[in-house]
């Protein structure tokens, strides 16, 4: 049974709060999570650190609320909507008629990455649907960017106000619609310097190998295989959907790596693409399901052709780009493979890298 400003509602009630005050966000806040638990429902709160402490100092004790560490359940979209969903379900089989979450994300996601978590807060209005959810989303307007904030009124049905009311939002977007919008997004400060690699045709192998020869150190190791991975479920994609020519380029910042993949195709055309295992996962959806579990940042780009952008380290970076040598190019032919000199300091070599 359905409780509160869900009652009667079916599937996800997806409201946003916008607060100026440490007392506006109480006023949402408390009520609703008391509300959850005077009604037995499963109560959760998902805020940064600072939010969390302060909803918790204004519970009574012992108050049967439980506290995810916001910031770990935000780290990625595709990441996040995995999880919600997992944990959705088990409360579902547990027997809950409504699930009661408020959660934020974290301050980072409101720059340079804000691309795709816009893309996450309208995609779950579908990706939450199955479930008895009622959350709300906290955007505090005194440090939220304003286009930020105007993309949040066109991806939340509904507004939780202190006053107590949850008026629906009139720029709200159906997700199919808000997803298949032309979204530029600012190339990374990197991309102005030149690739250290760029490859045409490469085979998934020779993509791969690239991500270490562009790595020298930037990356931990597990990031490095992690890019590894992503570059090679990409190449694939392109290689196997796209249209020729494929063309990967690398670029190393002092602690990120960018890597773009174009082809001549038009892309993915399920608006889930990447934040959910999709119903396109024969045309390479489960592959770029799995680029968005790995990545920091994931960026679709459609005009002459299609590119993808992946980026793993830093996604919103301020300083300078590392040096290196020029830029290893490979047109993939009859030539056998020509491994590139792994010295930092060594020529730019040409040919194809095994």
């Amino acid at each position: 049974m359905r409780t509160g400003a869900a009652a009667g509602h079916r599937g996800y009630l997806h409201e946003a709060v916008y607060y100026d005050s440490d007392e506006e966000l109480l006023a949402v806040v408390v009520p609703f999570l008391l509300g959850g638990v005077a009604a037995g429902e499963p109560t959760l709160v998902a805020l940064g650190e600072r939010n969390a402490a302060l909803v918790r100092r204004h519970l009574p004790d012992r108050t049967a609320v439980t506290y995810l560490a916001g910031d770990g359940v935000y780290a990625r979209p595709a990441a996040a909507i995995r999880s919600y969903r997992r944990l959705l379900a088990d409360h579902v089989r547990a027997g809950a008629g409504q699930i009661r979450i408020i959660g934020e994300v974290p301050p980072a996601a409101l720059g340079a990455t804000w691309d795709w978590w816009a893309r996450y807060e309208s995609a779950i209005n579908h990706a939450y649907d199955d479930f008895p959810l009622w959350s709300m989303c906290a955007y505090d307007r005194r440090v939220t960017p304003a286009p930020v904030l105007r993309d949040v009124a066109r991806t939340h049905p509904r507004v939780a106000t202190p006053d107590g009311n949850h008026p629906t939002s009139a720029e709200y977007v159906d997700p199919a619609t808000f997803l298949g919008e032309f979204r530029p997004v600012p190339a990374d400060p990197v991309q102005r310097g030149t690739p250290v690699v760029e490859l045409t045709d490469p085979t998934p192998a020779q993509a791969r190998h690239a991500v270490r020869y562009a790595d020298r150190g930037v990356l931990p190791r597990e990031e490095v295989d992690d890019l590894s991975v992503a570059v090679s479920e990409t190449v694939t994609n392109a290689l196997r959907y796209g249209r020729p020519p494929v063309r990967v380029r690398f670029w190393a910042g002092v602690d990120r790596i960018v890597v773009t993949v174009s082809d001549g195709g038009s892309g993915p055309q399920d608006p889930y693409a990447g934040l959910l295992p999709t119903a396109e996962a024969a045309r390479g959806g489960r592959g770029l399901w799995l680029v968005h579990q790995l990545c920091n940042h994931v960026v679709f780009e459609r005009g002459e052709g299609f590119t993808i952008r992946l980026t793993v380290g830093n996604p919103d970076p301020v300083e300078p780009t590392a040096g290196g040598p020029g830029p290893v190019e490979v047109t993939v032919g009859d030539a056998g493979p020509v491994e590139p000199d792994p010295e930092p300091a060594a020529p730019t070599p040409s040919g194809t890298p095994s």
